[in-house]
């Protein structure tokens, strides 16, 4: 799950740095030195990627898979394959290298809808009202048609991370039989912000959707049983190294929010931008709930042993509940509350609390 946690952080990373490179063409020159770099390392590259291929070739040969014509015929094949590899990669990156010279780092293309295009390298401040993809800028002014002369709608990617437990009826947090800092939650999804009035920026709504994780870890050695539909707390037989539940949640939030916002008015445009501006939210959300399971890590007789075990739990299907954060520009403090509870038809009522920072990029 942390690899396919970390996988989808970074694809956010990747798709939000449209917001967050700026550029200039005179720094070309040092993305031709890369480019001389990578081409310098291609032929040591399909070397070593042959020689690997050519080593597992000779060791279906050796354990009877492949015939000894075969193994000729499929070392010969990839010696083809790596040497066109080369060929291939060292012209690509001699035309990129001729592109950038020929133009001083400034490439200009027109894409299907009529936008101009402009590839520059480097790096500077990303407060100048354009779009970037990659380094790629894309200057809608160019295009009368498409671009908008009054934007009222823009978009963010969006993660949490933080604190969790829950809510038990009855007692206090205090209380609580989860470990308050090894009981964590993750959260990353997409939001828009939608300007509500026609001439100020101060309320927006804020919606979209996103992924909850919300891991509990019990205290005193004990993990979750299911005894005839009620979940409860049980002392394990042997010492657990970790006892974690988690719940993996698709919600829809929707917030109010309220903050004012910087405004750019040109000839051809009027933007509103929130950076490093004060942001209060506040809202809910509903959505399901994808899945629920528990892992545990013990040993027996000195031997190590996970167990993932996926169930119900009985755990809600029904996801909503109330949230809210407060900030300065894409960094806010995050609290969300679950109002359905964490387990269904339970004796004791239980509802997940969470609390952390929040971020948009």
């Amino acid at each position: 799950m942390k690899s396919t946690i970390t996988y989808v952080v970074l694809l956010f990373l990747i798709i939000s740095t449209q917001k967050g490179i700026a550029q200039e063409t005179e720094n070309y020159e040092i993305k031709i030195e890369q480019l001389k770099k990578e081409k310098a390392q291609i032929t040591t590259q399909e070397k070593e990627a042959l020689k690997r291929a050519l080593v597992k070739i000779n060791e279906d040969l050796d354990s009877g898979k492949i015939t000894e014509l075969e193994a000729q015929q499929a070392k010969k094949a990839m010696a083809e394959k790596h040497a066109l590899n080369i060929e291939n990669r060292i012209a690509i990156i001699d035309n990129e290298i001729a592109l950038l010279e020929r133009n001083n780092g400034d490439v200009k293309v027109i894409d299907s809808v009529g936008y101009e295009t402009r590839i520059v390298i480097g790096y500077g401040n990303k407060d100048d009202g354009e779009s970037r993809i990659f380094g790629v800028k894309v200057d809608k002014n160019k295009s009368k048609v498409n671009d908008k002369y009054d934007r009222r709608t823009y978009s963010d990617a969006v993660f949490a991370i933080g604190l969790n437990n829950t809510i038990i009826e009855g007692q206090s947090l205090e209380d609580s039989p989860y470990k308050i800092g090894g009981s964590r939650f993750f959260e990353m999804g997409w939001e828009w912000r939608t300007r509500v009035f026609k001439n100020t920026n101060f309320l927006r709504f804020n919606y979209g959707f996103a992924f909850q994780f919300n891991g509990l870890k019990p205290k005193d050695n004990q993990y979750f049983v299911n005894n005839n539909g009620q979940i409860e707390l049980e002392e394990f037989t042997y010492n657990l190294d970790k006892s974690k539940l988690r719940t993996d949640n698709l919600v829809f939030p929707l917030h109010l929010e309220f903050g004012p916002s910087k405004v750019k008015k040109t000839e051809d445009k009027i933007r509103y931008n929130v950076h490093n501006m004060f942001v209060f939210g506040i809202g809910g959300y509903a959505g399901f709930n994808l899945g629920t399971r528990q892992k545990l890590k013990y040993e027996i007789d000195g031997e190590k042993v996970k167990d993932k075990l996926k169930r119900t739990y009985n755990t809600s299907n029904f996801i909503y509940g109330l949230s809210a954060y407060v900030g300065v520009g894409g960094t806010q403090l995050y609290v969300k509350y679950d109002l359905n509870p964490l387990f269904k038809d339970a004796l004791v009522e239980q509802r997940n609390i969470s609390l952390g920072l929040r971020f948009d990029l």
